[in-house]
């Protein structure tokens, strides 16, 4: 009896200790996060808001921002890819804006060669001009697209990506030709912020997280939001509910480089389930205003696949992409 209760004993402290030393070998985890775009925009910000969660909650040792901005992603994904071939403590934010990017950069690195690791968050797009902007509304804006939408200029993220695509599809909808709008691509959200509050363009299109505070200081209007309805909390209506049918959601993702082995990858993937119940990061979903969209593992990579498809159908559309 003895022998078997000294036997149970050590097994008890022997599973406790391989317990332990998962837990730890978790928050040992030194990661190396790649935004690539400039500071300030969503994927900069979604990248700095991972390392905030993931350190503060221990479940990385560490996480290193990297931003590698440049041609809506195409710069930096060339650069994980390559570089990071086998690395399982490297991820790189993505999300919508880059399928389209690398659809219209033509690119010759894709997202196919990346290993898809998680979707994290959905964003519908805002409208905003100048707090001084003639334009009052989704239906004024509408109606100076209608009569030339050469002279409507829009400050959005990278070409191709879902700023440009929700431009080229409200054109559409309200009857102008899509492929004739005046876009002005950004590599980072404080350019093109910039840009819309010096009046240098018409209308500004972006994360609504982009434009809170300049709203809520009264610099800027915003006119719509691309959802289906009016969202909680924000003071705005969608485009929607102003007669225009358009409804568009930008969603945040974070994969890993090329040639990971499958440990590296269950590693990686169980960092992200813990990221997404832990209170660090719903706290971070509530302050930013974005949507728990999370999908993991081979679900997303799934969902990444046909989103590809999807999103070439609706580039060749709007005449961005060419078949």
């Amino acid at each position: 009896m003895i022998h078997t209760r000294k036997s149970l004993w050590r097994g008890a402290i022997a599973v406790a200790a391989v317990a332990g030393f998962v837990t730890s070998a978790a928050a040992q985890m030194e990661l190396k996060i790649m935004a690539p775009a400039a500071p300030g925009g969503g994927w900069d910000q979604t990248a700095r808001s991972m390392q905030q969660a993931l350190t503060q909650s221990g479940i990385a040792k560490s996480a290193q921002v990297v931003n590698v901005p440049g041609a809506g992603g195409s710069v930096g994904i060339a650069q994980f890819v390559n570089s990071g071939k086998g690395d399982g403590n490297q991820l790189m934010v993505m999300g919508y804006v880059m399928v389209g990017a690398l659809l219209t950069n033509k690119s010759p690195v894709t997202l196919d060669q990346t290993t898809p690791i998680a979707r994290l968050t959905a964003e519908y797009e805002a409208l905003v001009v100048p707090a001084d902007s003639p334009i009052k509304n989704a239906k004024d804006l509408a109606a100076a697209v209608k009569a030339d939408p050469a002279k409507v200029t829009w400050a959005g993220g990278s070409a191709g990506g879902v700023d440009h695509i929700a431009a080229a599809l409200f054109a559409k909808e309200v009857g102008a030709d899509p492929t004739k709008i005046n876009y002005i691509p950004f590599s980072g959200g404080g350019e093109a912020l910039a840009a819309i509050l010096g009046g240098k363009v018409t209308v500004g299109i972006s994360g609504y997280g982009e434009f809170e505070s300049q709203i809520k200081a009264g610099k800027l209007r915003l006119i719509g939001l691309t959802s289906a309805t009016k969202l909680p909390n924000i003071d705005g209506q969608s485009l929607k509910d102003q007669g225009i049918n358009l409804e568009i959601a930008n969603w945040r993702a974070v994969v890993a480089p090329p040639g990971i082995t499958a440990e590296q990858k269950k590693a990686l993937v169980d960092a992200m389930d813990k990221l997404n119940k832990s209170k660090e990061w719903t706290e971070i979903l509530k302050a930013k205003g974005w949507d728990d969209a999370y999908l993991s593992g081979d679900a997303f990579a799934k969902f990444l696949a046909e989103d590809q498809v999807r999103t070439k159908e609706v580039l060749m559309s709007v005449g961005l992409v060419k078949s």
